[in-house]
């Protein structure tokens, strides 16, 4: 009975007439035993399935179709049982790592400007430094001198002689400086020379002409309003990232953080520049630099999307005399004058003359500073409210005059004498 039931499970899923059960004769089972040392040895003996299906149609002659209906049902059930077991072992045998090789990930696709940036920046973040600025101090308890990091910022490289472009600010009381490029290799940095008023200082180091890339130099003087920018530097200590943007405004003027002499013409932007931006390049579309991020107007001190940039034009000139000189030579007056809240205060617009030493140009034009009498009053100097025809109502006038100027120049003034 045992193989009556086999063959009748595996059968009936696929039989073919729900409606019709066909009935097998019964099966005789024969058993021979044997005997064994140790344990008797049962054997069942089974009729073939072919001697049993002859004797059947032998016997039950009138019975041929539900021979054939059998015969059929039987090697069905048989080719599926070969077939379930035959997936079965391949499934247990197969590797599943080699079956992830057919899933195919579709590729990343990236837009046009999209594709720019990313190759803007892996083209120009090995031009791209991080500066780090060691102050020395002394232990209170055991008055050992050590190295404490005080600021940090970022610069570029200008050209194959080694030469680094910053902020002065960033370097500023600075007895040390590493300059870490984008490989992480660092090397100790010197200044070369540095420009108070314009924020910007010259670093050289000694490095491989390999790690030396300089990068590409724009011009900032046909910039437009709504063009987009790249601002690449190390906020906050970061690695090397990228903000985007456009530029806002042209013309700005900031004051410099040493000195609070005006900075003219400068770049504002609402990419976003944080601490540590400070120094980095401001590149255009085409990687070119157009300007040094030096600044951020934020009462938090994060970016709220409005940050300055001293333009390229600006900087080429400082770097070329630093470099050549160790120092910028800029035309003056000679002259020292007073703040602008002491001249609004007499009722009058101009430069207030303070002081005008007699060997400087101006003392030799004849220009009087202010002094106090014999009896201890104060006697007002000259004010000055036109240079070379151009109206001078504060300092910020005069200086952006001066800028214009060079070295070895005759200018006109045009004085308000005010002394008694």
């Amino acid at each position: 009975m045992a193989a009556y039931s086999l063959l009748s499970t595996l059968s009936s899923p696929f039989s073919r007439s729900p409606n019709r059960t066909p009935k097998l004769p019964p099966l005789s089972l024969t058993s021979t035993s044997k005997p064994s040392f140790l344990f008797p040895t049962r054997k069942l003996s089974l009729p073939s399935l072919h001697s049993l299906i002859f004797n059947q149609s032998k016997n039950s002659s009138n019975n041929n179709s539900s021979n054939n209906y059998i015969v059929s049902s039987a090697f069905d059930s048989f080719f599926i049982l070969c077939t379930s077991l035959a997936l079965s072992f391949s499934l247990f045998v197969t590797d599943v790592g080699a079956a992830s090789a057919f899933v195919v990930t579709p590729p990343r696709k990236l837009q046009s400007d999209e594709l720019a940036t990313v190759r803007l920046f892996q083209e120009n973040t090995p031009s791209v430094v991080y500066i780090t600025n060691l102050a020395v101090r002394q232990d209170a308890f055991t008055l050992d001198v050590l190295e404490v990091p005080q600021g940090s910022g970022s610069g570029f490289v200008w050209d194959t002689d080694g030469h680094i472009v910053t902020n002065y600010h960033v370097i500023r009381g600075a007895s040390d400086l590493k300059v870490t490029f984008a490989d992480q290799t660092t090397y100790d940095a010197k200044v070369v020379g540095f420009d108070q008023d314009k924020d910007v200082a010259v670093l050289r180091v000694d490095a491989p002409k390999d790690k030396l890339r300089p990068i590409p130099i724009g011009v900032s003087a046909d910039l437009l309003v709504g063009q987009k920018v790249y601002a690449i530097g190390n906020p906050f200590g970061l690695d090397h990232t990228l903000t985007t943007g456009v530029i806002s405004g042209l013309r700005r003027e900031i004051s410099s953080a040493a000195t609070g002499r005006p900075i003219q013409d400068v770049i504002q932007t609402d990419a976003a520049i944080n601490p540590g931006n400070s120094g980095g390049p401001l590149l255009d579309s085409s990687g070119n630099l157009i300007g040094i991020n030096t600044a951020i107007y934020s009462p938090s001190g994060a970016n709220s999307g409005v940050g300055f940039s001293i333009p390229v034009d600006t900087v080429s000139g400082i770097v070329d005399q630093l470099v050549k000189f160790g120092k910028v030579t800029r035309p003056i007056l000679g002259i020292k004058f007073a703040p602008d809240q002491s001249v609004e205060q007499l009722g009058v617009s101009g430069v207030l003359v303070l002081d005008a030493p007699a060997n400087g140009p101006a003392g030799k034009a004849g220009l009087r500073p202010t002094k106090r009498d014999a009896y201890g009053r104060l006697v007002l100097g000259d004010i000055i409210t036109s240079v070379n025809g151009k109206k001078v109502t504060n300092g910020s006038d005069l200086y952006r005059i001066l800028d214009q100027c060079k070295v070895g120049d005759k200018v006109y003034n045009q004085i308000l004498p005010v002394y008694s």
